[in-house]
């Protein structure tokens, strides 16, 4: 079928703003052009793309299906004028990363700043998501690459992974509540004597935590489930539980938070970043991946 590719740039704009007259400003074209280039569309595929009404515009379940695959090749397409523009210099572009929030405030810093003054022309674009969700940026192509607890039950096939450094989890809890524990080894079992605070579920941590009870033929249910490993050391200061969170994050745990003394060993993880190897790499992207080999 042959469909006019500025009629699918006018579908991204209006379903990613869900609003005709914000699509008409981003297109600079008017909003009856807007809506006319949607009616053709439309009539094309021979299905509505969206429902209208007064108040608001929603996506069909048609028209969700035809963003997933629109959106990864708008993006590709941007990137692959991105890459043009840069004509093979690290003189402007721009990086696009993907990282949880504890990875980006406990280990990306650094080498954001590093690069940052080696290329200071070159727009860095951080988004936050889970590692879950970070494997939904890369594949949409909104971002270059991603930074990622791991193992990782959402990067499969398809995806470049390099492992950068290990980590263990650690169980943690405030002193003034739960000193007793501080020389007292627990087993998974006995851990669930006590409010387990940890994230929630569209986490990779979490994925880890509950096959682990689930290896043991126990069934965790936390008490509270966050979406921050910073809350979690906050809610785990005032004494609300014990809280379940990566020992790099202890850099800013209180003096009165130590670690519990477990029965068994934790399984180590990793952080590992990845790209996809079915898109082409910004300049940027190669050269921050550089930071990360173990030359550098």
């Amino acid at each position: 079928m042959d469909i006019n590719y500025e009629l699918y740039k006018v579908f991204y704009y209006v379903a990613i703003s869900l609003s005709f007259s914000e699509a008409s400003k981003k297109l600079y074209i008017s909003q009856s052009a807007v809506s006319q280039s949607i009616k053709v569309l439309e009539k094309k595929l021979n299905q509505p793309l969206f429902i209208r009404s007064t108040k608001k515009v929603q996506l069909t379940p048609e028209g969700e299906t035809l963003l997933r695959h629109v959106e990864p090749a708008m993006n590709l397409i941007r990137r692959g004028e991105a890459q043009i523009l840069e004509a093979n210099t690290l003189g402007g572009g721009q990086l696009r990363i993907g990282a949880s929030d504890t990875i980006c405030r406990y280990f990306l810093v650094p080498y954001l700043s590093r690069f940052h003054k080696e290329y200071p022309n070159i727009h860095i674009k951080v988004t936050n998501q889970t590692s879950i969700g970070c494997v939904d940026l890369l594949e949409n192509g909104s971002v270059d690459l991603i930074f990622t607890n791991y193992p990782n039950s959402r990067l499969g096939n398809g995806k470049q992974v390099q492992h950068i450094k290990d980590f263990q989890d650690c169980f943690i809890a405030s002193r003034k509540y739960y000193g007793e524990l501080e020389h007292q080894p627990l087993s998974f079992k006995e851990l669930l004597n006590y409010p387990i605070l940890m994230l929630d579920r569209n986490s990779t941590t979490s994925e880890f935590l509950h096959a682990l009870f689930q290896q043991h033929q126990l069934d965790l249910v936390p008490e509270i489930e966050l979406s921050s490993n910073d809350l979690l050391l906050d809610l785990a200061d005032i004494g609300l539980g014990i809280a379940f969170v990566p020992d790099f994050c202890l850099a800013r745990a209180g003096g009165d938070l130590f670690q519990i003394p477990l029965k068994a060993t934790l399984p180590t993880r990793q952080l590992a970043l990845a790209y996809s190897d079915k898109m082409p790499i910004s300049n940027a992207a190669k050269q921050f991946i550089q930071y990360f080999s173990q030359n550098s």
